[in-house]
Parts: structure tokens; C-alpha cells; sequence
């Protein structure tokens, strides 16, 4: 009876292991950012965003990765950081990306769950070769307002 609960642990523990090395050897797959057929649509218009004669500073945008400069390798981590100014915060809410197709479209609803009053942040971020536009608009608690376009070059590996 004890031979056999020890060859049922063992089996147990090399099924375990098995599960471990199989998760190991194939990553989570990457979310995806924009489809193919998102980006085989034609290229829109970028908004523009002038506010003038505020007497507060506007909230801010920066793209942290990928860098601005140059083309990238699909996955690629997507960050940007939103700062509000003047005691104001960022409002999650207010937050709307869009990517700059004809006709735009609204991606907040699938990255929903990567924006932060601090900025958007989404791990291996797939996006198909080609040049990609996107709109970031926000407002702080203020009710400031502010929006930036900004491009993803991706190339194929």
C-alpha cells in the first residue's frame, strides 16, 4: 500500500513538472493591440488638440516605449505616462485611444484594463508590420484637457 501512494506521488510530481516546463517553453501570447484587418484599412486624419490662453498647465503624455524613433519587432511593450499638473489628477475615465484609421477606431474598451490615472502600460503588445497612428486624449480632475498623436513603426522579423 505505501509502494503504491509513493508511485502515485511520483506521478504526481512529474506531471507537475511537466505543466512547469510546458508554461516555461511557451510564454503567454502576446495581446493583441491591432488586428490585420484594423490595419488594412486606410490611413485617417490625426485630430488636433490647440488649447489656448489656459491659465493652468495641461495635463501631459509621453510615450516611454516603444521609442519614437526608429521601427520595432512586434511584440513590443507599450508605456506612456500621464502627469496632471497643479494638485489636478489624471481621470482613468476620461481616457480615450483611438486608433487613426478611416473610420477612427476606439480601442479604450480593449485596453480598458491597462489604463491608470499614471499612464497605460500593456506588456507584449502585438501589432501587425506597417506604420501605426494612435490619439491619446485626456482630462485631468480640473477638467483640463489634453491629446497627443504619436506612431508605432513595426517591421516584420
Amino acid at each position: 500500500m505505501v509502494d503504491m501512494a509513493r508511485r502515485t506521488l511520483s506521478m504526481g510530481c512529474a506531471a507537475a513538472v511537466l505543466v512547469l516546463v510546458f508554461a516555461a517553453a511557451n510564454p503567454a501570447a502576446a495581446f493583441e493591440l491591432i488586428t490585420l484587418a484594423e490595419a488594412a484599412l486606410p490611413a485617417g486624419k490625426v485630430p488636433s488638440f490647440k488649447m489656448r490662453g489656459s491659465p493652468t498647465r495641461l495635463p501631459s503624455i509621453t510615450v516611454v516605449s516603444p521609442a519614437e524613433v526608429g521601427a520595432v519587432y512586434s511584440p513590443v511593450d507599450l508605456k506612456l505616462l500621464f502627469k496632471a499638473f497643479g494638485g489636478a489628477a489624471i481621470d482613468p475615465e476620461s481616457v480615450v485611444v483611438t486608433y487613426v484609421k478611416e473610420p477612427d477606431i476606439n480601442i479604450t474598451p480593449r485596453i480598458k484594463s491597462f489604463i491608470t490615472a499614471d499612464g497605460i502600460d500593456i506588456s507584449q503588445a502585438e501589432l501587425p508590420p506597417g506604420t501605426h497612428q494612435f490619439w491619446v486624449e485626456l482630462k485631468d480632475t480640473r477638467g483640463s484637457m489634453n491629446g497627443r498623436e504619436f506612431d508605432i513603426q513595426v517591421i516584420k522579423k
